[in-house]
């Protein structure tokens, strides 16, 4: 018996067993995978993939058709729903369909069969991955008729729009009238209709935000300035002095009805912010103040002394005043601040100023140490209403100063000439005649003023002569002397005025002495003297002219066979006076005073029935030619 043994065969290794294994079962998935995938897309051609919703209807498996039939069936949102829009307390509810929304439910149903088939393969087959695992929801596919939502939206917006309105605030009378702003507000309808869209694609009721600008105006609320306002001209107003004296003026008091007619409502804008201001008007109320003002102002005023011969020490005759003045400005500020906190008595606003010469001077602080200069001249012959206003003008200047530098002026010193001031009519110069006016006289206290600066060496600035030659201003303590011509001055202020300059570092003091009985003034400068000393010469009276024969002339106010003289008669002459001023031996300076006096006629006036006037005239020693 033959025997055959079977040929060895070797076994693969291991791992090439298992790669095998492996090999032939991921094939075998990815067949099975595939024919599963393959199955899948052939149960569902033609049909929506399952998980595909579109506004919460399942349109899984239905084929585009009847998906857009089943849409239409329950969907009634655009025609049942409900759409409301809110304003404050106004409400409004459309239906979608009044607001132009058309819903597309083929289309929708074609986006919903989409829905894992576009994309590529990989991104088909994920899509439809995710919407078995986990769904898909697909926007329905609406269409909005704009032209309708607008429409709708605008009729919204004329009951939301209203215009933005100022505020108002005003003065009837003395009523206060306020009127409060408004703010504007207007329906962005654009920015609501975008709202509106993107709500729709919901496909539920819903309530849309309106869109409202609000405009405010620049003042919206001016109560608080009405109340102000009423406040102001609720009871009247009082200015007072402040710390007043007796004698003192005021209280000034407006009536509501005044402050009414000054009180201004005044806009301010600054920047993006606008104010009312309430105040009085500045111009307006300054006019109310200058007759305060004219009331309360005064310049100040230094105190008066005379220097005691004996003791060589000031003796005070007169108390210095305060200057003050009424700041218009400052209390116009002050009035408006203290209306608006409520106030109605309020203070002006004074700026004082005290005097050079206070009521504790000393004769040695102002360097007044003598008597520099002293003239006195004479008026007799002089009526009582003459000598009366020679005594009131004198005493103006008795116990004044003159500063050091200070030019000096008689005018401004003397103030007003008038009979409130106790001056009285008697003989002036004017108007080419000698005539009754008030102050007539004063000129005999100019003439020793200038007579005395003269001899004492001061600068002249200004002086004038009298038209004719006075013979009041010629006399002497024993009779008269006609080179006196040329030594006079006339004072009309302000036409009128005499001047000088106290050029030494020294105050002057100013004495004057009125005696009615030797009818003379004598005027007495105290200083310091610096060396000074006068000479001077005169050309007396040259070039004289004869006066003209007296004029007589009718006056039907004289009784009948009455005869009043009412000028008198002198020579006309030119007369120059030229003086030096030495100081301590040397020539200060020099100066002349050039004088030209025009002959004057006397003028006699007589009454009604006079006969031969002139001769009447004589008899009485009347009108007669020029001593």
């Amino acid at each position: 018996m033959t025997i055959y043994a079977k040929p060895y065969s070797r076994p693969y290794p291991l791992p090439i067993q298992f790669l095998a294994s492996l090999i032939v079962g991921v094939a075998g998935s990815l067949a099975l995978i595939m024919m599963v995938v393959l199955g899948y897309q052939l149960t569902y051609a033609g049909r929506i993939f399952p998980g595909v919703t579109v506004a919460g209807v399942d349109l899984s498996g239905k084929a585009p058709a009847e998906a857009a039939v089943q849409l239409n069936q329950a969907l009634s949102f655009p025609i049942q729903g409900k759409i409301v829009f809110r304003d404050g307390a106004n409400l409004w509810v459309a239906s979608p369909v009044e607001l132009g929304m058309v819903f597309d439910a083929s289309s929708s149903a074609q986006i919903a069969y989409h829905v894992g088939r576009s994309g590529g393969l990989w991104r088909a087959l994920f899509d439809q991955w995710r919407a078995r695992r986990q769904g898909v929801m697909v926007p329905p596919v609406i269409v909005l008729d704009e032209r309708l939502a607008y429409a709708y939206l605008n009729r919204l917006a004329s009951a939301i729009n209203r215009p933005a309105i100022e505020a108002t605030l005003y003065i009837q009378g003395t009523t206060v009238v306020a009127q409060p702003g408004q703010i504007g507000r207007r329906l962005d309808v654009d920015a609501t209709l975008r709202l509106l869209s993107a709500q729709l694609q919901n496909f539920h009721d819903a309530e849309v935000p309106l869109v409202i600008v609000e405009t405010r105006p620049a003042l919206l609320d001016v109560s608080a300035q009405a109340e102000i306002a009423r406040r102001i001209l609720s009871q009247p107003f009082q200015l007072v002095l402040p710390n007043p004296v007796p004698g003192d003026p005021g209280p000034w008091t407006f009536e509501p009805a005044l402050l009414a007619e000054m009180l201004i409502i005044r806009r301010v804008d600054n920047g993006e912010i606008s104010e009312i201001h309430v105040g009085l008007e500045s111009s307006q109320f300054a006019e109310k103040l200058i007759p305060i003002a004219a009331q309360i102002n005064r310049p100040p005023k230094n105190a008066r002394f005379y220097f005691d011969d004996n003791t060589r020490q000031l003796v005070l005759i007169e108390n210095a005043v305060i200057g003050r003045t009424l700041d218009m400005p400052a209390t116009l500020a002050a009035v408006n601040q203290a209306l608006l906190r409520g106030e109605h008595t309020v203070p002006l606003v004074i700026r004082e100023e005290p005097p050079a010469i206070t009521d504790s001077a000393t004769a040695e602080s102002l360097g007044i140490r003598e008597l520099i200069a002293a003239h006195t001249t004479y008026f007799r012959g002089s009526n009582a209403e003459r000598m009366q206003n020679i005594r009131i003008a004198a005493a103006r200047f008795h116990g004044i100063f003159v500063a050091p530098g200070e030019t000096f002026s008689m005018g401004k010193a003397l103030g007003d000439v008038s009979l409130d001031n106790g001056f009285t009519e008697a003989w002036i110069i004017y108007g080419g005649r000698t005539i009754k006016g008030v102050g007539g006289g004063v000129c005999q206290v100019s003439t020793t003023l200038f007579r005395t600066v003269f001899f004492a060496g001061f600068p002249i600035v200004e002086r004038h002569s009298h038209a004719y030659r006075v013979s009041y201003y010629e006399q002497t303590a024993s009779g008269r002397d006609p080179n006196l011509a040329g030594m006079d001055a006339a004072i009309y202020f302000p036409l009128v005025d005499f001047k000088f300059v106290n050029d030494t570092p020294y105050w002057l003091l100013m004495e004057t002495y009125f005696n009615r009985v030797a009818q003379s003034l004598t005027w007495k400068f105290y200083s310091t003297s610096d060396g000074r000393t006068v000479t001077y010469t005169t050309t007396g009276p040259i070039n004289v002219v004869p006066a003209p024969p007296p004029r007589f002339e009718l006056n039907p106010e004289l009784n009948p066979g009455q005869i009043k003289q009412v000028d008198w008669a002198a020579d006309g002459a030119d007369v120059t006076v030229k003086r030096t001023v030495w100081k301590n031996g040397v020539v200060y300076f020099t100066d002349r005073f050039f004088t030209h006096y025009q002959p004057w006629q006397a003028v006699c006036q007589y009454g009604p029935e006079t006969e031969d006037a002139e001769k009447q005239a004589k008899k009485q020693g009347l009108c007669q030619p020029s001593p």
